[in-house]
């Protein structure tokens, strides 16, 4: 690898033009299978509607890809969408600057663009409306299941859901829910269409992240090319729709304050932006922690305690003014227990089915999810030592704390990877950032589906 490395890094590929040419190949290439997600069909991955350019390609005639077909161009799309990446960053390394500004009115035009098609690589999306329109009919989406909505699976919500989540309630903390219920009063009965809104959410997050670390970063030429031009993560998180963008959006924001201040007032705005982020998904927790890391450093006991408590009346807050209370936290216990194929624990898993008689005793995930800490937490001190010791600990310690988490997490997908590459994006250049292109990249590829066709009767045109 580390050969194979140094031959690209010095290649003709290591220039602006080719560079940026294999990342619009990549992104172009995803668009083209979200575009022919035409066929009345069902799929893991992306839900079946019919986005407004996905709509037209339909209408201009826009074949349908065979499945074989769609994994094949979604399979090198990633890989050029990845390669991209690295060349462009190579590039960098070599002496091309690119504006920042301009690269990211380029970044922000193709997002514009991209979310108006139908998403590829999840179907999250579709969980999300379902939670959303749960909500918005004054159910709880923490108890009330997308399979219960009224007509079961002819409910056009129900529909589009992955039928193995159908029975699964939502995972995500109440602002999530919220923004998933702003989404579905809007859409009313029309998934299509609160897809669509939470696509455009997706987008403008993501972009409001770039905007923060191109006006904080060191080297915004370096963040821009990291984040708001990175097109695997544009991939996972606009093209998916991934609430990750929310998440990555509050984390460096929060990051930026603790990193700008040290008065009272900063540390209150730091744990309202940490009670947020925790009411969004719990990985917030480890931007919590590497917040608290330099003050423990520091011993700066007295900002530690304010912070904390602030961010926990926050959370709480959050919590009980949304009406769900603990109910929201009920669906962590079963999310703790999913083990994800192909991962280490997974062949401990199967190991262990072959030795108990083809039986796994039920307190085996547990057990894989207490050991995963200590685990995550070690390769997080090695990864932060790789570090150089002059860079923000804050920053270096989100860093390590959640790329650690995304290797040694039993349940690992590619958009976990999203608060890694914000925190690496205030760094300067360092080899963890191969490793995270690598990884990412290797989960995207492990971990999508080429297409979810839609039904031309959940699309928008008449």
């Amino acid at each position: 690898m580390g050969r194979l490395i140094k031959v690209l890094s010095h290649s003709p590929l290591a220039r602006p033009l080719p560079a940026v040419s294999l990342s619009a190949l990549g992104l172009a290439g995803v668009a083209v299978v979200g575009l022919c997600a035409t066929a009345p069909k069902s799929s893991a991955a992306t839900p079946p509607v019919l986005l407004p350019l996905t709509d037209l390609a339909r209408n201009l005639g826009a074949p349908h890809l065979p499945d074989d077909v769609a994994d094949a161009i979604m399979y090198v799309s990633l890989v050029l969408c990845c390669l991209g990446l690295a060349m462009m960053l190579w590039a960098n390394s070599h002496g091309w600057t690119p504006s920042p500004r301009k690269a990211f009115a380029a970044a922000a035009g193709c997002v514009a663009v991209l979310v108006n098609i139908t998403p590829v690589g999840s179907g999250d999306t579709a969980s999300y409306a379902a939670y959303g329109r749960i909500a918005a009919l004054g159910h709880n989406p923490y108890t009330f299941l997308p399979a219960q909505l009224p007509g079961g699976s002819h409910n056009p919500y129900t529909a589009i859901v992955n039928p193995e989540w159908r029975n699964s309630p939502s995972e995500y903390g109440p602002v999530a829910t919220w923004e998933h219920m702003f989404a579905a009063l809007i859409g009313g009965t029309r998934p299509w269409l609160t897809i669509w809104i939470l696509m455009i959410l997706a987008g403008v997050a993501y972009l409001a992240t770039g905007y923060v670390l191109m006006r904080t970063a060191a080297n915004p030429a370096r963040a821009v090319l990291l984040w708001a031009a990175n097109p695997i993560m544009i991939v996972e998180l606009v093209m998916s729709g991934h609430l990750d963008a929310f998440l990555s959006l509050v984390a460096i924001a929060a990051i930026a304050v603790a990193r700008r201040g040290t008065t009272m007032r900063h540390d209150l705005i730091v744990g309202v932006l940490v009670g947020v982020a925790g009411s969004i998904k719990v990985t917030a927790v480890f931007v919590a922690l590497a917040i608290a890391i330099p003050l423990i450093h520091d011993r700066a006991w007295h900002r530690l305690i304010r912070t904390a408590v602030v961010a926990g009346l926050t959370t709480i807050v959050l919590y009980a003014v949304s009406g769900w209370g603990l109910t929201a936290l009920e669906p962590l216990r079963a999310e703790s227990k999913l083990v994800i194929s192909p991962s280490v624990w997974r062949l401990a898993e199967v190991i262990i089915q072959q030795v108990n008689g083809g039986q796994l005793p039920s307190v085996v995930p547990t057990i894989f999810g207490l050991l995963s800490w200590p685990l995550m937490l070690a390769l997080a001190w090695y990864l932060y030592n790789r570090l150089s010791p002059d860079v923000p600990t804050v920053v270096a310690a989100t860093c390590a704390l959640t790329f650690a988490w995304v290797i040694v997490v039993p349940w690992s997908l590619p958009w976990y990877t999203s608060t890694a590459w914000v925190a690496l994006a205030l760094l300067p250049r360092n080899t963890l950032t191969r490793w995270l292109t690598i990884v990412t990249g290797g989960l995207a590829l492990l971990h999508f589906n080429g297409g979810f066709p839609g039904n031309p009767k959940l699309g928008p045109t008449p």
